[in-house]
């Protein structure tokens, strides 16, 4: 039994000698830091109020892009917009979609989440434009306190990282009830959405 139990071991020992070394995922957190540095100061340029948008927005060969998932964006979304979700950017399924307008140099108007609030609530939040703010578990959501992730943020950098420099963002904090935005979907047969 010793033997065999010798035996097992070392055939083990020799064998994890001879084991490939694991292969790096695709990830590269030094690029993306590298990445958000050159981001920051064009970014910074390209932050608009909502008459900004809404008069880039009738431009020719541009195009309202919202990142949120499917069923948010099929449910409530800024008039005109198109979706590609977030999970789905790719060079290629970037390449693909924005080729139908001016490849790269198509300008790119991006808003999300944290761009909307329903003033006419009680916690503000619009349900298909839910914030993305990190906050104590009890604390009201206010300018001091709001620490966000929005989707607007990776949006940016990767539109950037593979090559769409063309891009604008929604910097506004927008009531939904305001008469200067239309929205269109599934559940926006009024500015207020059912909650």
């Amino acid at each position: 039994m010793n033997k065999l139990l010798s035996i097992a071991l070392l055939s083990l020992i020799i064998n994890c000698g001879n084991a490939q070394e694991l292969k790096k995922a695709h990830v590269d957190f030094d690029y993306l830091q590298d990445l958000v540095t050159q981001v920051k100061p064009h970014r910074e340029k390209r932050l608009i109020d909502l008459d900004e948008f809404l008069k880039r927005s009738k431009q020719k060969n541009t195009v309202i892009l919202d990142t949120r998932s499917k069923e948010m964006f099929d449910k409530k979304h800024v008039k005109g917009a198109v979706n590609i979700n977030f999970s789905d950017f790719t060079q290629s399924a970037l390449d693909n979609f924005f080729r139908n307008y001016e490849g790269k140099n198509t300008r790119i108007l991006i808003y999300c989440n944290n761009n909307f609030e329903d003033r006419s609530a009680a916690d503000l939040q619009d349900q298909y434009f839910i914030t993305k703010a990190v906050q104590p578990r009890s604390a009201k959501i206010t300018e001091n306190n709001s620490r966000t992730l929005a989707l607007n943020i990776p949006t940016y950098i990767n539109l950037f990282g593979y090559g769409y420099k063309n891009v604008f963002e929604l910097h506004e904090l927008v009531d939904v009830n305001d008469p200067r935005i239309e929205f269109e979907g599934t559940d926006s047969k009024s500015k207020l959405a059912v909650r």
